[in-house]
Formats: structure tokens, sequence, C-alpha cells
């Protein structure tokens, strides 16, 4: 009984220092909104796209740029990532002409498939001799609405940030979009609180990886992107490298840009998640252990301590595990309300919890069997 009283005192100080010290990650108030300022000049952007077999959605990824109200010079660039698909077709009819397409070549031992597209890339606006103020690197999935580049430049001059990233709205259509998608910005926002990525000086580093304006400058410090070839988390890696350099970030929801990709089945999110979430743990065992512990405990704990307690009598543990319910399913309504879904839904993190607990685990497996994860038709992660 005492090391049940011990663990809901635990789960109820952790939720304290989330909710009340943790920058607020889960009120989600940081958003890209309409321009609040004039842009400062017209700055040059150039949009990065990396695409591999990507036929379903570039042509309307194209079409969103190429319809963006910006008042300074934007030019596009594919980098072709191989596809065997229609992509670069379906990307020509899209652009009406106005867009240069490259293509990889063969990948070199020891990169990641997006960031030697993104390499490749980097490499022709070098040889070119072309010196953009800034790379707006998409996601060959991503579509936005006409007034978002401008918005992302202006918030950019701004903050001085050398990085400006977007959470963009992703596809929570179907019972485990719905159920899954909401918790996993939520988990993400616990991981890098917006607040804090955006607090000058802070040693808090994170990026969204779908749509990130750079500054050329900045990527010309770092070394292109060849520094961080091998990260399977690509996005936070370069924010990462970007803090080290000494450029400023901004992390914000962009409720403006949304995802195309297909969110709507178990298999699709769990690929997802299983691809990287091992590698987030540094392919860490012990750490994995300690993860899954805590997870327990934090999300698992306080709804188990309340029944067993009203159950049991023991009204000290039902209190604990009350309290820590309350502040748990509280911080969540908010990313429930940012994805329209009912906030009643909160009951349902401790579950949808264990299910992500099990993706990581599966991840680790996946790593330490030897048998890495596929994505794209390349397989990654493996030992």
């Amino acid at each position: 009984m005492t090391g049940l009283l011990t663990a809901s005192i635990l789960a109820l100080l952790i939720w304290v220092w989330l909710v009340f010290f943790r920058d607020d990650f889960w009120k989600g108030r940081q958003r890209l909104g309409r321009p609040q300022q004039d842009l400062v000049g017209t700055p040059a952007v150039l949009a990065l796209i990396p695409a591999r077999n990507e036929a379903e959605t570039i042509g309307a990824v194209i079409s969103a740029i190429r319809a963006q109200n910006y008042p300074g010079e934007l030019s596009i660039l594919l980098v072709d990532d191989q596809s065997s698909d229609t992509t670069v077709a379906q990307a020509k009819a899209a652009s009406l002409f106005d867009l240069r397409i490259v293509r990889t070549p063969d990948m070199p031992a020891g990169w990641s498939g997006k960031l030697w597209a993104l390499e490749t890339g980097w490499h022709d606006i070098c040889a070119r001799g072309f010196k953009p103020d800034f790379i707006w690197l998409n996601d060959a999935d991503i579509v936005h609405d006409p007034e978002v580049l401008t918005a992302l430049v202006t918030k950019a001059q701004a903050r001085q940030s050398a990085l400006t990233s977007l959470m963009v709205r992703l596809d929570s259509s179907g019972f485990w979009g719905a159920l899954l998608v909401p918790a996993f910005i939520y988990y993400f926002q616990l991981l890098y609180p917006f607040t804090a990525v955006s607090r000058p000086n802070s040693a808090a580093a994170g990026a969204a990886g779908g749509c990130i304006l750079l500054e050329r400058t900045s990527l010309e410090t770092i070394g292109g992107f060849e520094p961080l070839k091998e990260a399977l988390i690509d996005d936070c890696t370069l924010a990462q490298h970007v803090q080290r350099s000494g450029g400023r970030l901004w992390l914000g929801h962009g409720t403006a840009s949304r995802s195309l990709r297909d969110n709507s089945t178990l298999g699709s999110i769990w690929a997802m998640v299983r691809r990287t979430a091992y590698a987030q743990l540094g392919y860490n065992f012990l750490l994995l252990i300690m993860c899954m512990a805590g997870l327990l405990l934090t999300f698992l704990g306080p709804p188990l301590s309340l029944a067993f307690g009203v159950f049991s009598g023991q009204w000290s543990i039902a209190l604990l595990g009350a309290a820590a319910t309350l502040l748990m399913l509280l911080s969540y309504a908010p990313t429930l309300q940012l994805y329209d879904q009912p906030r009643w839904r909160v009951i349902f993190l401790p579950f949808v919890t264990v299910l992500y607990g099990l993706m990581t685990v599966h991840s680790a497996w996946a790593h330490i069997t030897g048998s890495g994860n596929a994505w794209k038709g390349r397989a990654y992660g493996g030992r």
C-alpha cells in the first residue's frame, strides 16, 4: 500500500509540473495567424520540395505554392528522389513550366533519403550561384492557404528567427485519425514546448519538418544538410544545428496549412511512429524501459489510482488519483479543440498512450532484430 501511495503522489507531482511549469505546452496558443505587420523589403524565397513517389499529392502542393500571395520573388525547386511513379509529370502539369526539377544521384551510404534529396537541392542552388534570402522547405504532401508564405516571412523578420517552422494540420479523418492524431500533436508539444523553442537563448530546440522557412545564410553556416545526414528526425536535428550556430527558432501551429497524408487507418499512423520512435530515444534500450515506465506512471497511474482507491476505500489514494487525472484530462482538452474534436474524448488519452507505447516498443524491436522500418521503398533503423 505504501508503494501505491508513493506512486500516486509522484504521478500527481509530475502532472503539477507538466501543467504549471512546462512552458504551458498544452495550451497550443502559439499559432501563425495573418501577418501583423508589413514585410521589410521583399525577400526572395525558394521553395525546396523533396519528393519520392508523391504523384497523388504533388500537383496540389505545387499549385498551392504557385498561388501564394507573396510580393517578393518566389521560385520552386523540386528534387525528384528517383520516383518510380508519375510524380515529375504531375508536378510539371501543375507548375505551368515555371518549375526547376533536379533528380537525386544514387544515395551514398550513411544518408537518409529525405536529407539526401535536400542536400541535392542545396548543391544545385549553390552550383547556380543562386542566393535567395530564405529557403522554404516543404514536404511533398503539404498545402498552404495563399497568405501563409507572407505570414511566415513576416514572422521570421519580426522574431529575427533563422528557422521558422509550422506544425501543420494533420489529417484526422476516420476513427483512428480522430483518436490518435490529436494525441500525437499533444505529445509533440510536450516534448518540444512551442514557447520554449521560440524563446531567445532557450536550450529547447525543435521544428516541424513539413514546413520550415530557413535563412539561406544560416544553412550556409551549418554546412548544408550533410552534418545531419543520418538523422531520421531531421527537422528537430536541423533546429539543433541552427540553434548551436547562434540562430533563433520559432515554432507554432499552422492552421492554414495542412497535410494530405492519409491518417485514417491504424496502420498508416503505426508505420509513421514506428519509423522514428526508437530513434527519438537514441536507440537506447535502457532509455526505452525508462520511457515506458514513465508513460505508465504518468498516463495510466492516475486513473488506476483513482479506481483502486474508490473500490478499496483508500480515499487518500483516490483523491491523489482524481487530482492527477483531472490535470491530465484538462491539459489534453485544448489539443482536441484544435482538431475540432469533442472535449469528452479526453477520457481516451490513457488508452491512446498505451497504443503509442506499443508503437515505440515495435520500433525498438525492428531495430534490435535488424529488420528496420520500410518507408517509401527504403529500409531505415535496422542494425
